[in-house]
């Protein structure tokens, strides 16, 4: 079922029934508590009646609604009155019996003296009467029969009046939902048609232009702005993978072309012995290269995909691992590392990546701090977020390209010369995503260039 016809069964036409379906029992209330009403009213008058009768002079019986200074004002609403003897015979009645109508046949009183009988009568002409017949005894010990009748006409119009407003009500609402549903249809059709073209585009890797996103706030707004957001991740990964393609074959073209050359040398006249060794140690040393490249490429699509083995360990203990395995190094450079971290710092992380990513912050640091310079590694908790701070004494990262250092192949101008595909800091920032942490450098160190990682003390789903 689609959502305009889902939306006009479930909000038009349903809530419509329903309210009909409460109108008709409300009107057969309604219709019951009127003739408890005219009960009540005939009840009452029949008392009045009943105690009066046979007050008038010399005890002669009599009805006082015949003898009311009102009776002219309210005969359309007082009720008929019939009064008999014992023997069934009508006394009197009022009002007056008109020229040409039936007698009224006789009725014995019969019932309990002072207990009334309620009883609907119907006429010959269709019309409904509410009747209440009662025994009194006169003060000569007589029996006497009161019978009062009052139409139910007038209560049956009124619940016809009721019913013909309550079910044009019920009609004008019923139109009113419709309408109203039909324009929410329409317009939910048409926010779910651009959610739904989104995911055409998505599918088929239609990614050129960014989404319209719905502006709505509700569920279906949410929705548009996750897909939106989801889109512009893809879009960014994909950008992202064909940077990282279009700089790796850069990256493998370089030592390649190198290597053709000197094999295209080596092969262009007849070379001596020490000629042919030195043209192979030149592509020896550039399939080294290309060695190192591949390395780095395999330890980043390591970091950025696979299940992790997370566990709760102290990270000042591989942080320690890591200056101990790099102070050989540093002592060749003349470099000095010192390790700042407290006694204990528990926190949930894969051992091995994040070895990885320290060892790299480490490589950097040795590789551009000067002999003779300082290198510190810094451990420190803030706000549920331990920060993990390599510092050096070098020329410092420009301002301009402290984000782009974490692109993969990007390298700073000082560092052309300096061995390294540009993908440490890529490596970097990929595990401390995978951790739910991020890695920038830090623009409030002066002198230097201080790289932080930062990681969530507590556990995090795998993401």
């Amino acid at each position: 079922m689609k959502l305009t016809r889902r939306l006009w069964l479930h909000g038009a036409l349903v809530p419509a029934l329903a309210t009909l379906c409460a109108l008709v029992v409300a009107g057969q209330l309604f219709r019951v508590d009127l003739e408890h009403a005219l009960d009540r009213a005939l009840l009452a008058q029949a008392a009045v009646e009943s105690v009066s009768l046979f007050d008038g002079p010399g005890q002669k019986v009599h009805l006082h609604m015949a003898v009311s200074p009102l009776v002219e004002q309210v005969r359309p609403f007082a009720p008929q009155g019939y009064l008999y003897q014992a023997d069934g015979q009508l006394v009197m009645r009022y009002p007056p019996v008109p020229e040409g109508a039936p007698e009224e046949p006789p009725r014995v009183p019969d019932s309990p003296d002072g207990e009334p009988v309620l009883a609907t009568q119907v006429s010959a002409d269709g019309n409904r009467w509410r009747e209440v017949f009662v025994n009194v005894r006169s003060p000569d010990g007589e029996r006497y029969g009161l019978r009062l009748l009052a139409s139910l006409g007038q209560v049956d119009h009124s619940v016809a009046s009721y019913f013909r407003l309550a079910l044009s009500m019920a009609a004008v609402m019923g139109l009113l939902l419709l309408a109203v549903q039909t324009t929410l249809a329409r317009r939910m059709a048409r926010r779910l048609e651009a959610i739904t073209l989104n995911l055409g585009r998505l599918r088929e890797g239609d990614l050129a232009a960014p989404p319209e996103v719905d502006p709505g706030k509700d569920e279906i707004g949410q929705l548009s702005a996750a897909l939106a957001e989801a889109m512009a991740r893809v879009r960014g990964a994909r950008e992202a993978q064909e940077r990282l393609v279009a700089d790796t074959a850069h990256e493998l073209r370089t030592p390649l072309a190198l290597m053709r050359t000197s094999m295209d040398l080596a092969l262009r006249r007849e070379r001596g012995a020490d000629e042919l060794r030195a043209s192979l140690r030149d592509a020896r040393a550039e399939v080294d290269r290309l060695a190192v490249l591949a390395d780095t490429l395999l330890d980043m699509a390591s970091a950025g995909r696979g299940a992790w083995d997370r566990k709760k360990g102290d990270l000042g203990l591989v942080l320690a691992q890591a200056v101990e395995g790099a102070r050989a190094e540093a002592e060749r450079r003349g470099l000095l590392v010192h390790l700042e971290a407290p006694d204990r710092a528990e926190a949930w992380f894969d051992a091995g990546s994040l070895r990885q990513a320290v060892d790299n912050l480490l490589s950097n640091a040795l590789k551009f701090s000067p002999e003779g310079g300082e290198i510190g590694v810094r451990l420190t908790l803030d706000g549920g977020r331990y920060r993990v701070g390599v510092a050096d004494s070098g020329p410092g990262i420009p301002a301009s390209e402290r984000e782009a250092v974490f692109e993969p192949f990007h390298r700073v101008a000082d560092a052309e010369s300096r061995p390294g595909v540009g993908l440490g800091l890529a490596i970097v920032r990929e595990v401390a995503r995978r951790h739910g942490g991020r890695a920038y450098v830090d623009a409030a160190v002066g002198q230097g260039t201080q790289v932080v990682l930062e990681l969530p003390s507590a556990p995090r789903a795998e993401g």
